[in-house]
């Protein structure tokens, strides 16, 4: 998290701070990120840096849990315009990331994220940074959805689907950026895999 100084700074000056920083983890992986570039682009000195964050991951972190926020932001907004149907809302939700992925500077930034992998990456990713702004989302998104035709008995079981299904969009947006995937593949490979979401695995025998 950033210190509360970066807070009181203007809304000019924090988006120039987190786009120089971008545009140093678009270059770069984090453990080759230097501090001195993102100064220097944001044109700050680097006292102002250390009073704003503690350090190079403590920035890039705080970035990576925005663009989760921004992209949940979507997601329900999206879902709110598919009045509720979960399997078009992340159908279209993806294909929002293929066109925002193939920016150079976007595409080049998940794919140091994605190549360099950890388990606190995997977690802000997805959304768990602020547990109790996770359960609050949680908890307004399923009141969103269409039930009307999922075979769910619980909200417990439409948090795993939820889970499942956010599992199923990362790895085919790891998959796209790592394996350069066109845009045509990528939406059919994840289109097949959540149409057999949708159908579900298991074929029932006739009587």
């Amino acid at each position: 998290m950033p210190k509360q100084t970066y807070f009181h700074l203007p809304k000019d000056k924090q988006d120039k701070l987190i786009d120089a920083a971008k545009g140093e983890f678009s270059r770069v992986p984090l453990h080759e990120a230097s501090i001195a570039n993102i100064i220097k682009s944001a044109g700050i000195p680097r006292g102002s840096f250390y009073q704003y964050f503690e350090d190079k991951e403590d920035i890039y972190y705080f970035l990576l849990n925005q663009l989760a926020q921004k992209n949940n932001e979507r997601f329900i907004g999206l879902l709110k315009e598919k009045n509720g149907d979960l399997f078009e809302t992340f159908i279209e939700s993806f294909q929002f990331l293929i066109t925002f992925h193939r920016n150079q500077e976007h595409q080049n930034f998940f794919k140091h994220a994605f190549l360099n992998m950890n388990y606190k990456v995997e977690k802000t990713f997805a959304n768990h940074v602020y547990e109790q702004n996770q359960k609050t989302q949680f908890v307004n998104t399923i009141s969103l959805i269409n039930r009307e035709h999922l075979n769910i008995e619980s909200d417990q079981e439409l948090y795993h689907i939820l889970k499942i299904m956010g599992a199923v969009t990362f790895q085919n947006l790891i998959q796209m950026i790592v394996k350069e995937w066109t845009d045509e593949e990528a939406l059919r490979n994840y289109s097949v895999q959540i149409d057999l979401l949708k159908r579900g695995f298991y074929k029932e025998e006739s009587k």
